[in-house]
Formats: structure tokens, C-alpha cells, sequence
């Protein structure tokens, strides 16, 4: 199949080297890595992808994938996020124009009504809560992250930094400090005022805030944490956050917000509704195994099998192009 990714970010989204306590353009960037991994995984299963990424590369892209400077039209399909307001909807508009078969990937509940038939969601509750039935879960690449049995003395808290009173960083230090346990923030934001709050929020409760973090730096960091806090107040999609923790050893602590109980098994993770349950998944996380918590990534969260599910759902969209 010859396959048309579009994207509005630059390659790679999320970038090898961290920047501390600088701002990013896009603090999580995680639909458009995303975005990347399934080029990358379409490319290996024998399609020919093509790669429109607005703000251009800094590295080539994976073997395989061809990047394009436009979005063009002599392609089975065209394959964007919704994200900043105007990208999804230049390439929906191109591609009718072109005839050409549109899917859009949603990512959260944070959008209108969808337009059309043609929006996939990464989650059954979030393609649900839009009244639809199709979704396809998010995938990991496992070679990006460090397995490791071996836990240190502190519990992560990750996330964008722009979002952090909707992903729980107040819960998370009130918990840290009742409880006493050494609680390490990381995730940058859009600007510097917010870089400032969050790591006086973080002093004042005795938290260590580290600012933004890629790369191996990251990968150890989520392998040597006892345990990822993820007390979102979101109506969560597929979260990646976690799936990264588990794919590195690192069980998890979750709020019950729609598809994290999807991804989050009893036996990778702890469900959370009221404070006291908090305070009691702390003491039972030692009991998760972390080679099961990667098991079940390997199993049902790889970006290969994210690129086979998207290839079921560019048939479908193809099929259902051809009738009207």
C-alpha cells in the first residue's frame, strides 16, 4: 500500500537530548511520536510510506520511509493527527479535493464532534465517549527503553508540564509529603512561567523537579522508578506514559480515567479512586512483577501491531471511499 503520513511537527517528535529547564514547542509531543513509530512500523510490514512532517527533520527518517516537502496526492491514503487547529483539517480538504481516502487520528477527549466517519481513536472508551467503534491502541518501540528488575528509592511523576494540574502534580506532592516518600517531576512546559511554578510547586513540597527529559536520560529515569504516579484528571485516551513504565519494569500507580483501565491490567498496576487508595497501593507496587509489566506491552502495545491495526483501518477507510 502506498501510504501518505502528514504531520505538523518536526522529525523526530521526540528528540534525543534533553532541555532541562527550557521550554519545548511541544512539551509531551506523544500523538506525533506516535505519528512516528507507525511510519516506522508500516515501512517494516512492506508498505511504501511517504512522510510529510510541516517543520522538516533533523535526522533522516526510518529505512523505509521517504520523507516528502508537501502533502501529494498520488497515494492510496492520507493518514493525519488532529492536533493544532488547521493541520487536520488543510489535509482532510486536500485530500477530497485529490480523491483520496482521509483518516484522523484523535487522541483525547478534547475535540468537537468529529465531521465524518473517517476519525480513529486511540482507545474503545474514547471512540465511545464520540459514539464511534473505531480505535486503535497506541504502540511502544521496547528497543527505546531499558528493562530493569532493579528499582531505586523514588517514585516518577511525568508529564507536560502545561498540563499539570489536569495530570494530578498537586496529588502526587500531597502524597509524596504525608506519606515520605522521595518523588522525582519530570516534563517541561510551553514557557518559562510555567517551568518557574512547577519547580517552586516541587521545592516547597521537597519533590525533585528535573525539567524535560529524552533519551537514555529518560529510559533510566522510568527503569530505576519504583513505580509511576499517573493521578490524571483527564478523560484519558491510551495513555504513553504508562506504557512506557511498564515496558521498562515500572509498575504503576493510576486514577480510574476511562482508558487507563483499559491498558492499566491488575497485574501491571494499581487503580486508584479515593486518597486511602493511594496510601494502600503504595505498600502492595512491590508485589507487581516487572518483567510481567513488559511482558504485556510486548504482547499488546507494539508499534508493529499498532501498524497492522492502522493497515486494517486504511482498508476499511478505502472501502468505504470507493461506495460514496
Amino acid at each position: 500500500m502506498r501510504i501518505l503520513l502528514a504531520s505538523p511537527h518536526r522529525y523526530p517528535a521526540f528528540g534525543r537530548t534533553s532541555s532541562g529547564l527550557h521550554p519545548r514547542s511541544y512539551p509531551s509531543g506523544s500523538g506525533y511520536h506516535l505519528h512516528d513509530l507507525l511510519a516506522q512500523g508500516l515501512a517494516e510490514e512492506g508498505n511504501e510510506v511517504l512522510y510529510f512532517v510541516e517543520k522538516g527533520a533533523d535526522l533522516p527518517m526510518p529505512f523505509g520511509v521517504t520523507q516528502v516537502p508537501s502533502i501529494i496526492p498520488d497515494v492510496d491514503v492520507v493518514h493525519a493527527p488532529i492536533g493544532p487547529p488547521g493541520f487536520a483539517e488543510k489535509t482532510l480538504a486536500f485530500a477530497a479535493i485529490h480523491g483520496i481516502p482521509c483518516l484522523l487520528t484523535c487522541h483525547m477527549l478534547e475535540h468537537e464532534k468529529p465531521l465524518g466517519s473517517n476519525w480513529v481513536f486511540v482507545s474503545r472508551s474514547l471512540a465511545q465517549a464520540y459514539g464511534s467503534s473505531r480505535f486503535v491502541v497506541n504502540g511502544i518501540n521496547p528497543d527505546d527503553f531499558i528493562f530493569s528488575e532493579t528499582k531505586h528509592d523514588y517514585l516518577l511523576f511525568l508529564c507536560a508540564m502545561n498540563r499539570a494540574a489536569d495530570k494530578g502534580l498537586d496529588l502526587a506532592l500531597q502524597l509524596s509529603q504525608s506519606v515520605g516518600f522521595h518523588l522525582v517531576v519530570a516534563g517541561t512546559g510551553l514557557n518559562y512561567d510555567t517551568i518557574r511554578q512547577v519547580s517552586e510547586l516541587c521545592a516547597d513540597a521537597g519533590a525533585e523537579y528535573m525539567g524535560d527529559v529524552r533519551g537514555s536520560q529518560k529510559a533510566e529515569l522510568i527503569a530505576g522508578a519504583r513505580a509511576l504516579l499517573f493521578p490524571s484528571r483527564l478523560k484519558e485516551g491510551c495513555p504513553l506514559t504508562i506504557l512506557e513504565a511498564l515496558v521498562s519494569g515500572t509498575p504503576v500507580i493510576s486514577s480510574r480515567s476511562s482508558g487507563t483501565e483499559e491498558v492499566l491490567a491488575p497485574d501491571a498496576g494499581i487503580l486508584c479512586d479515593r486518597e486511602e487508595d493511594w496510601r494502600a497501593a503504595l505498600d502492595r507496587i512491590g508485589k507487581i512483577s516487572p518483567a510481567r509489566c513488559r511482558e504485556i506491552v510486548i504482547e499488546k502495545y507494539h508499534y508493529r501491531r499498532m501498524a497492522n491495526d492502522y493497515l486494517r483501518e486504511y482498508r476499511l477507510e478505502i472501502n468505504r471511499f470507493s461506495t460514496l
